[in-house]
């Protein structure tokens, strides 16, 4: 009976110590990433427009690989050269000449796929409104990179709050059809964070309380629909992780999902009140 007992505790206590291990890997990679892409977004110009499309084109490649067409040579490479020609368009700010490669992505990307074409086309809309919405939201020199600054640490805080709320209080399964592991909780403490971040923000005088508070909560609602959305694209396919390049993170999908939801609401509500070259400033300025 004794040895009965000590078995589960025992691995508890193991799965414990691995969970602590996978914490400490995530925070490890979050301290080299975060700096790294706040760098870029802070020197603007080509070097933010190489790492956003670099990104986008690591989407696009695990998207296929989660939707099972990764085989697809044709597809991959054709999606990976649209993306990289809209970011030379972005480079030398000819964003009409984008969205037309992005275009004619999308519908080349879905003519040469033999398999789950639906599905291909959405991977490439999916890549290509990371790297638009990342963009533009940088491109005025005054606040875009405020603004985009105020995204990522929504996303992020979002997703830290929801964390630590989850793993601290449990509760109610969020939605356990889809993401067995998230919970009211996580959900709460997250948007509580991104309230945090609003507040911080305005008392930096960067912005009104109630403005920004009220474009946070919607911003990390939109950010953990994200999360929700690319566990369900995962869960229809049989995936766990889209890849394994990032250490206790999974893949570029699994890090950015909430990011890619949020700043792509972000860049339409700024494009819509400051236009194309004033997308940050439509954002942040009321």
């Amino acid at each position: 009976m004794t040895e009965g007992r000590a078995a589960p505790a025992a691995a508890a206590g193991q799965g414990a110590e691995q969970g602590s291990r996978n914490l400490l890997v995530r925070v490890a990679a979050a301290l080299v990433l975060a700096p790294l892409a706040i760098a870029a977004a802070y020197a603007g110009g080509w070097w933010w427009i190489v790492l956003v499309s670099c990104a986008a084109i690591g989407l696009f490649v695990e998207w296929l690989t989660v939707v099972g067409s990764a085989r697809e040579t044709a597809v991959i490479a054709t999606g990976g050269i649209a993306l990289a020609i809209a970011g030379l368009c972005l480079g030398f700010a000819r964003v009409e000449l984008a969205l037309a490669a992005l275009g004619l992505g999308v519908a080349v990307t879905a003519l040469l796929s033999s398999r789950q074409r639906g599905w291909t086309s959405a991977g490439f809309f999916y890549a290509g409104a990371a790297q638009m919405a990342s963009v533009l939201v940088r491109l005025d020199a005054a606040t875009g990179f405020v603004a985009l600054v105020f995204v990522m640490l929504i996303v992020w805080v979002t997703d830290i709050g929801g964390y630590f709320a989850g793993r601290g209080i449990g509760g109610a399964k969020l939605w356990p059809r889809v993401s067995p592991n998230k919970t009211w909780a996580g959900a709460i403490g997250g948007f509580g964070a991104s309230l945090v971040v609003a507040l911080g923000f305005a008392t930096l005088d960067l912005g009104r309380a109630y403005q920004l508070a009220g474009l946070a909560a919607m911003l990390s609602v939109i950010a953990q629909l994200g999360d929700l959305l690319e566990s369900a694209v995962k869960r229809r396919f049989g995936v766990k992780d889209s890849s394994h390049i990032i250490p206790g993170h999974g893949g570029l999908m699994d890090r950015l999902d909430g990011y890619v939801a949020a700043i792509a609401v972000a860049a339409i509500f700024g494009l819509l009140r400051g236009g194309v070259d004033g997308a940050g400033r439509g954002l942040m300025i009321w």
